[in-house]
């Protein structure tokens, strides 16, 4: 059975799944090749809910009233973030109509004439440049795409044959459905793991940001420095102009008068 904490990251998941289904909206691209897959993920987000309903009616009828206390204060956010998410897919019902129901079976294939990838790569700014921290995206990158494969399968009206279970018996139906729940198990840690990565690798991208903008305040400090420098410099070349004007016109006088003086002498 999956825990409360595995539900709450399999439903911020199918936020950011109809996030980009919005967004995919917004630009007037074709939003169907998700659909099918937070289809599938909001009936895998309920049938966990409402066995943790089962759990804590268990827990009531075994007189445990914490646990069931426990179990109740965490299922009445799930059950409000289920219903919250059916909502914005499904409609005001909450329900998934035909129309989903069509759009959830068909197969997310791209377009022949216009590919439009399901998964289309993120464009991010990057600020590693070496090879080892590529290499590290590229294998997360790699394991979020095989995670999320393996996770949420597109839905189908006619989903895989399931085992025979005509000729098991109770315990056997019940081993089987502990398996199925503890493979669901491993792969929400398994996204939860991702998740926690893709986290700090966001919380090291921020801390180079800051470097960043650190540096760029820094540059700013330097060049006001060097432009106040330069306007002293400009003002000081200023009054060395006008004092050299000023010099050059009294020689011009002193010049003159000497001249004048010369030819008064010569004509007498």
């Amino acid at each position: 059975m999956s825990s409360p904490s595995q539900l709450f990251l399999l439903a911020d998941h199918i936020k950011l799944s109809l996030l980009e289904r919005e967004r995919a909206i917004s630009l007037d691209l074709e939003p169907n090749s998700q659909d099918g897959e937070i289809s599938w993920s909001l009936e895998s987000l309920r049938e966990s809910i409402e066995g943790l309903v089962a759990e804590q009616t268990r827990l009531a009828n075994s007189h445990d009233s914490a646990g069931a206390a426990a179990l109740k204060d965490q299922l009445t956010p799930l059950q409000a973030q289920y219903k919250e998410l059916s909502t914005q897919f499904y409609g005001a019902g909450g329900e998934p109509s035909d129309n989903n129901m069509t759009q959830a079976s068909k197969p997310a294939t791209p377009d022949l004439k216009q590919p439009i990838p399901q998964h289309p790569p993120s464009k991010s700014v990057r600020f590693m440049d070496s090879s080892a921290a590529a290499a590290v995206q590229d294998e997360i990158d790699e394991e979020n795409e095989r995670n999320r494969s393996n996770l949420f399968r597109p839905y189908r009206d006619e989903p895989s044959p399931r085992p025979d279970q005509s000729n098991m018996d109770n315990q056997q139906i019940y081993d089987h459905h502990a398996q199925t729940m503890r493979d669901q198990d491993d792969q929400l840690d398994r996204l939860g793991e991702s998740i926690g990565r893709q986290h700090q690798l966001s919380i090291q991208i921020g801390d180079e940001l800051d470097g960043h903008v650190q540096l760029l305040d820094g540059m700013d400090g330097d060049v006001e420095r060097h432009q106040t420098r330069l306007d002293g410099a400009r003002r000081r070349i200023d009054r060395i102009r006008r004092k050299t004007g000023d010099n050059w016109s009294m020689m011009t006088i002193v010049g003159l008068i000497i001249i004048l003086v010369i030819l008064i002498v010569i004509l007498k």
